[in-house]
């Protein structure tokens, strides 16, 4: 359950709404998910959060695709339940195929259970994995 009321198109400030528009522009949509609608009572947090998700979420090196995969990692990781719901529907939207969810959670996992194997040894990082031979 939010914490905070979800605004309606209708309650929002002028600010929020030209980030609303803005979204709706570039996702060429209508639907301003929830998300949205929560940090609508801050315009300036909307816009900011917005900003940097269009400029990070944008084509670049990584393949759009790969780019939602790796939040759906992240968001896992973090525990985060709507990140995980909205950023699997947009990589699946991008052409993500169930094989490639599979070995995605599968990695996740993995990484995990190694991540916390290797923190609780306290396996020292090899110099070979340094970039210039130190910590």
């Amino acid at each position: 359950m939010a914490t905070v009321k979800l605004l309606s198109d209708d309650e929002l400030s002028s600010e929020a709404r030209a980030v609303f528009d803005d979204i709706r522009e570039v996702r060429q949509s209508d639907f301003v998910n929830n998300f949205w609608r929560a940090l609508a009572h801050d315009p300036k947090t909307l816009r900011r959060t917005w900003e940097s998700v269009k400029e990070v979420m944008a084509p670049g090196a990584l393949d759009p695709k790969v780019k939602e995969m790796l939040y759906v990692a992240v968001s896992v990781a973090h525990g985060c339940s709507y990140c995980i719901h909205s950023h699997t529907a947009s990589a699946r939207a991008k052409g993500m195929t169930e094989a490639e969810y599979g070995e995605l959670l599968a990695i996740v996992g993995m990484a995990a259970e190694t991540n916390r194997l290797v923190t609780a040894l306290g396996v020292p990082v090899d110099a070979a994995f340094l970039v210039d031979g130190t910590d």
